[in-house]
């Protein structure tokens, strides 16, 4: 992703010096969760609405100074590093300062980076979802792609999306190929299931394994 692409320019600095009760037309206005603030022309850090909506109108901004959250991204930064700043501050407007001369460029809206997301391949073609887990000292991404591709599928993308007592927790999104015979593998190599699947035929053996064990001790 270029964040150059993205970066809007409508809604300008507001300045330290100005009056609170312009920032609550402003938020009025506008469907923003925060204002980036300037103080002699040099971004210092976003204002909340609900932080605003709570101070006298006629004070200045600069009475709350304590109040603004320093967060920004930098032109260079990466879809992921942007997405997670973005969620450390609860907020759908996020600065982009320029890398080298820490310039305030504009802003990203929360909307258009997930939009940008749902781009990826990883949303966008069409798969299935297997999430497994395994010891966290004992799973490796090596291993997974290559239970993966050995069974002529394809990966679209991966993340962990859990850790909890040495075990973590790998949600995979792969082609349509070979299903059953990826998850028999994943099993082999001791990684356990925690997606359900149609055409799993594992659980399908238990499921007729079991059904005709109650049928023998029923007669």
């Amino acid at each position: 992703m270029i964040v150059s692409d993205v970066i809007i320019n409508d809604v300008t600095l507001q300045p330290l010096t100005g009056k609170v009760k312009d920032l609550k037309e402003i938020f009025d206005e506008l469907t923003y969760s925060h204002l980036p603030v300037e103080k002699d022309g040099v971004y210092i850090g976003c204002v909340s609405e609900n932080d605003v909506r709570c101070f006298e109108a006629e004070k200045s901004l600069a009475a709350y100074q304590y109040s603004l959250s320093p967060f920004f991204v930098r032109n260079s930064d990466s879809l992921l590093d942007i997405l997670r700043v973005f969620t450390a501050n609860s907020t759908n407007l996020m600065p982009v300062l320029d890398e080298n001369t820490n310039a305030y460029l504009g802003y990203i809206e929360l909307i258009d980076l997930l939009g940008i997301l749902e781009q990826t391949p990883f949303f966008s073609e069409e798969g299935n979802i297997i999430v497994v887990e395994k010891g966290e000292n004992d799973y490796s991404f090596s291993e997974i792609c290559q239970i993966i591709e050995s069974n002529d599928g394809k990966i679209y993308g991966c993340y962990i999306n859990k850790f909890s007592k040495g075990i973590v927790q790998i949600t995979l999104k792969i082609n349509h190929s070979m299903m059953s015979e990826i998850l028999q593998t994943f099993r082999r190599y001791d990684y356990k299931i925690i997606s359900k699947h149609e055409d799993d035929n594992f659980m399908q053996n238990l499921k007729e394994r079991s059904d005709y064990l109650n049928k023998y001790l029923n007669i």
